[in-house]
Formats: structure tokens, C-alpha cells, sequence
């Protein structure tokens, strides 16, 4: 059974997110996007865990459905907690997404943080004061099958290998439990080939979701699974034991379209390609310090050349770059990705499919012709599959650009849709 799964994404309670996102959404935009599997996110929260009480089922196996949904899509508890707390002199913020198989363990896990002084309530991704080892020491008390995950392992402020605030390696931080540590999530900024070159990482399993704020970006990265026997346990002992032939890829962002892959300055519009001017860590503009990205960040720490990597790169869990949909058709036509006309013509085309990433990822080039009535955007979609694209990388939370056609290429396309349409 092909599942594709995004284990990290948050509820209306938390902050800066879509007060449009609640179950019955979720479940409507995953069967759009073809996600099958969904992460609950934010179950430390009182209020959106008593909603998903009343609107589930318990299937028994570790997921939960809807009370009478026609979707196909599965939910599995998780929530992101962020830790900040002081350790070797240095204040410390890391983000970890935590999964567990039962409601009564997520109850249990909540009490014990909260009977140590934690504020749950203020947030639905709480801001707490124990460390990632002793977060990680709760979770698996509670149940052994608990899967903690650090979060976006790269970003500069709050993760576990972060420039700002984070460790040199996945054992500084999470101390005895590091062998409890299966999988790491390699975020917007970075993809797995980036991870490969840190030897240190290679006893993990690389994992990417989407950390959706918004109904409309879940699943923008997510992983493709083979279950044999869809369930919880399975899910867990596929990322404990790096299984290969159950865990089929991961569906990637162009690392270079995450909002910290070069360094920067926002405010100053500035941005650094470290690999060229590593030495360059203050901003030409306001004299001030650059926010250094992950590609700097994963440099720091790498230990392999690019010809080591190719040799070894079977031995990993495959991956797919892709783009979304609505951001390729903008393009084929010309405009802005969130406007009317692209959200009319994505519809459209959604509904001669079964999914969106069916569309990005496995039909023929022939099927797309026979279903999308506007040449440009197929032509789009097989240029993002074969990678003919550009992305003007993003840097200090900016996102990146994608151009996939040229400023040429652009004119003609126009001169095409009016002929056509």
C-alpha cells in the first residue's frame, strides 16, 4: 500500500497560522494533495486534542479517520515542541516534532509536562524550558513507541544543528536518548544529498514534511511509504530500521526555495552564496552580521567531497525535488501563484486527476497532454521533474524565487494564451 505522509504540520492554535485549519479541511485538501497519512500536530494543546476526540475514530492500529469522511486520509498524532533552556553557556532553541500511538499516551505526556511547570496553553507549538534530552527521557517514559524527531534540523534559530543555537552534532544535544533518535527532518532549506555530506547524520533516517501554517501548503514536502501493514508500528519500525524497501523517497522543496538556504540580510535585501564568499559574514549594506543559512550551516559541519557522496548515495533513502502546482502554473501563465485566475485553472485541472502530486509526479507527459488543455503548463511540469529550473535561492526568512521559463520564453508563452485562449 502506497502512502504518502506528512507528519508535521500545526493547528488554527498555533501562531501565525491559517484559522481556517481544522479536521474536516485537513482531510478536504489532503485527498486534493493525495496525502494519506497526516500528522495531527499540535496534540499539546487542550483544545484542538478535545476536537480531535470528538470528530475521530480510533482504527486501532495507531491512525485515526473522521467520523464519516469519504477521504481516504489517516491522521497520526504529533505536535512540535520548542525547546529553549541554557547548556554549556549557551542558550540553546530546538524544535522537536514528537509522534505517538495512542490518545491515553498523549494525555499522559501532556500531564507530565505540564505537572513540571510547562505552559501549554499559550500556544499550540508551547515554548518550554527542559532540555531536548530530558523532552525526549518524558516521551519515551510515557511509551516506548514514542518518535522523536528534531524538527528542520538546520534553520538558525531553533533546531538541533542550527548556527544560532543548536549543536555540532544530534548527540551533544539529546545526550543518552540520541540512540532513541531515528529520523531527522532536513527542512525547506536543505534536502537529503545536503545531509549526505555530514557523516555523523548517516544512523538516521532523513524524513521531510511539510510544517504547514496553512491548508494549502501541506504535503509541499512529504514521504512516500510501501506498507505492508498499515499501521503505527510499521511506520515506526520503517524509521527505525531505515528500511529501504518500505520507505520508497521523499518528496523535497528545491532546497535553494527554503527561506534560509543562503546567508542574508533581509532588511538590507542582501544574499551570499557562502560556498562562493565564505569568508563574507557581514552585511555589505548596514555593517551588521549576516544571518548565515544552511548551506553554510551544513558546510560547517560536512566531512565529504562531492565524488564521496556519489559513490555512497545508493545506500540512502531516494528523493524527488518538486514544485507545487499552483506555483508551476503561475508560472506557465504568468502570474502570481496565490491569485484568482491560477487558483480557478488549478482547480480545473485537479479534478481530471486523482491527486496533485499524482499530477507532479506520475503521470505520462501524453496523459497530462490529454487532460490540461494549456500546452505551457505540462511543458512546465516536465521541465520541474528533470530539474530544467532556476531558483533564486531564499535567505533570512525570504522564501526562493522559481523561474522556469526564461524572460523569452516568457513573451512567447503570453503571445501563445492569447492565441489559444
Amino acid at each position: 500500500m502506497i502512502v504518502v505522509a506528512d507528519l508535521h504540520i500545526h493547528s488554527r492554535f498555533s501562531r501565525s497560522c491559517s484559522k481556517q485549519i481544522n479536521f474536516r479541511n485537513l482531510s478536504y485538501w489532503s485527498n486534493i494533495k493525495g496525502i494519506n497519512l497526516l500528522g495531527t500536530g499540535d496534540f499539546t494543546h487542550a483544545q484542538w486534542l478535545k476536537e480531535f476526540e470528538e470528530e475521530v475514530i480510533d482504527s486501532k492500529n495507531g491512525f485515526y479517520k473522521l467520523k464519516d469522511d469519504k477521504n481516504s486520509v489517516n491522521f497520526v498524532l504529533s505536535s512540535e515542541i520548542s525547546c529553549i533552556y541554557k547548556q554549556n553557556d549557551k542558550t540553546r532553541r530546538v524544535h522537536i516534532v514528537i509522534l505517538m500511538p495512542s490518545i491515553a499516551s498523549v494525555k499522559k505526556f501532556n500531564k507530565e509536562l505540564i505537572d513540571r511547570g510547562c505552559n501549554l496553553k499559550s500556544d499550540g507549538r508551547p515554548i518550554i524550558g527542559l532540555s531536548a534530552e530530558i523532552l525526549a527521557g518524558i516521551a519515551l517514559d510515557v511509551d516506548k513507541k514514542s518518535l522523536i524527531i528534531p524538527a528542520h534540523i538546520w534553520t538558525p534559530w531553533f533546531s538541533a544543528l542550527g548556527s544560532k543555537s543548536g549543536f555540532d552534532s544530534i548527540e551533544e544535544c539529546f545526550g543518552k536518548y540520541s540512540k532513541n533518535i531515528y529520523a531527522l527532518e532536513t527542512g525547506l532549506s536543505s534536502d537529503p544529498k545536503m545531509n549526505w555530506f555530514v557523516s555523523s547524520l548517516d544512523n538516521y533516517v532523513l524524513v521531510s514534511n511539510s510544517d504547514s501554517h496553512s491548508l494549502e501548503r501541506i504535503g509541499r514536502e512529504a514521504n512516500v511509504f510501501d506498507f505492508e501493514n498499515f499501521n503505527y508500528d510499521e511506520l515506526y519500525n520503517i524509521l527505525k530500521n531505515k528500511d529501504k524497501k518500505k520507505f520508497l523517497y521523499t518528496i523535497e522543496f528545491y532546497p535553494e526555495e527554503g527561506k534560509y538556504h543562503f546567508d542574508g540580510h533581509r532588511i538590507c535585501n542582501v544574499s551570499i552564496d557562502p560556498l562562493k564568499f565564505n569568508k563574507v559574514k557581514i552585511c555589505s549594506v548596514c555593517k551588521k552580521q549576516l544571518t548565515p543559512g544552511v548551506l553554510r550551516r551544513v558546510e560547517e559541519l560536512s566531512d565529504r567531497t562531492e565524488k564521496e557522496v556519489e559513490k555512497i548515495k545508493n545506500k540512502f533513502i531516494n528523493y524527488k525535488n518538486c514544485v507545487g502546482l499552483k506555483e508551476i502554473i503561475g508560472e506557465a501563465i504568468n502570474q502570481r501563484c496565490v491569485g484568482k485566475k491560477v487558483n480557478t485553472i488549478y482547480f480545473e485541472i485537479i479534478k481530471n486527476f486523482a491527486s496533485e502530486f499524482d499530477i507532479l509526479l506520475n503521470k505520462t507527459e501524453l496523459e497530462l497532454k490529454t487532460s490540461i488543455k494549456n500546452p505551457t503548463i505540462v511543458e512546465a511540469i516536465m521541465r520541474m521533474r528533470k530539474g530544467e529550473i532556476n531558483v533564486i535561492p531564499g535567505f533570512d526568512g525570504e522564501y526562493g524565487i522559481v523561474k522556469i521559463f526564461s524572460d523569452k520564453e516568457k513573451i512567447k508563452n503570453k503571445e501563445l494564451q492569447q492565441k489559444l485562449f
